[in-house]
């Protein structure tokens, strides 16, 4: 099957790392100009010297923290200012909390971990519609199969990610696709860097959570980024307000304790 985005423009938040920098690297093999954003300038920088480097691309770093107002305003003005136009939004950027219980977790995680995952993907999405809608584009929102599991130490993160489904449903019924890709357990770094655990606890954590999946294997970032270019390309121009769960099978087995172990 081939993909051929020579003529778009992508934009992807949390592309500094994980699922949001295999997207970038491989929207930029099938020719995507990309506006890319991240709060970690060095790595950020890094992935889209590569992707100009050795694909060839127009790439637009953008700094901003998308908990804000601003930063969101920031994203959307250098974007269509840049490159005119826009016809793909991938709203991947995310923060976690650290193991908490209802009882434990304070008012102040929730809302930092609200701001970004939940307001900011509505605030980013709303500044840049109108453009999405002149070039018939559409919408990819991540979310996560927490959202759709009990998972105990998680209730701050696991909560930020069911929003996301009444969004993309909602969404549906504007022009943009407002298909959403429901990732899971994923290779990156954010797991390791929310619960602190060293490469050594990382590496049988990820064995631990592919004794829970039915197909045996964790996904990885570029599992993930497959499926949201395909669902971004004109293959799957009949999609929209779907839920499209990545996940080996892992939403049917019995995570939550397993889980809670690990973060303990």
């Amino acid at each position: 099957m081939e993909y051929n985005f020579s003529d778009k423009v992508v934009l992807v938040t949390g592309a500094s790392s994980g699922i949001g920098e295999a997207t970038a690297l491989l929207f930029a093999k099938f020719g995507a100009q990309l506006a890319l954003v991240g709060r970690n300038e060095k790595n950020l920088n890094a992935v889209a010297d590569q992707c100009m480097k050795e694909l060839g691309v127009r790439v637009l770093p953008i700094i901003a923290d998308l908990g804000t107002d601003e930063g969101c305003e920031k994203v959307a003005k250098m974007t269509l200012e840049h490159y005119g136009r826009l016809d793909v939004l991938v709203n991947n950027a995310g923060i976690g909390s650290k193991y908490d219980l209802i009882e434990t977790n304070s008012m102040e995680m929730l809302d930092r971990v609200f701001s970004v995952n939940v307001r900011g993907v509505y605030n980013l999405t709303r500044l840049v519609v109108p453009a999405l809608v002149k070039s018939n584009g559409n919408i990819v929102n991540i979310s996560s199969v927490v959202g759709k599991m009990v998972n105990v130490g998680m209730l701050t993160y696991s909560m930020s990610k069911v929003p996301p489904t009444g969004f993309s449903f909602f969404c549906a019924s504007c022009p943009s696709s407002g298909a959403r890709v429901h990732r899971t357990t994923t290779i990156t770094s954010f797991y390791q860097r929310l619960t602190e655990i060293t490469e050594e606890e990382y590496k049988k954590h990820l064995e631990d959570c592919e004794r829970c999946i039915p197909l045996g294997k964790v996904c990885t970032s570029e599992d993930i980024a497959k499926t949201i270019v395909h669902v971004a390309s004109e293959h799957s121009c009949r999609v929209t307000g779907t839920d499209i769960v990545v996940d080996g099978g892992l939403q049917f087995s019995s995570f939550g304790n397993m889980l809670k172990d690990a973060l303990n």
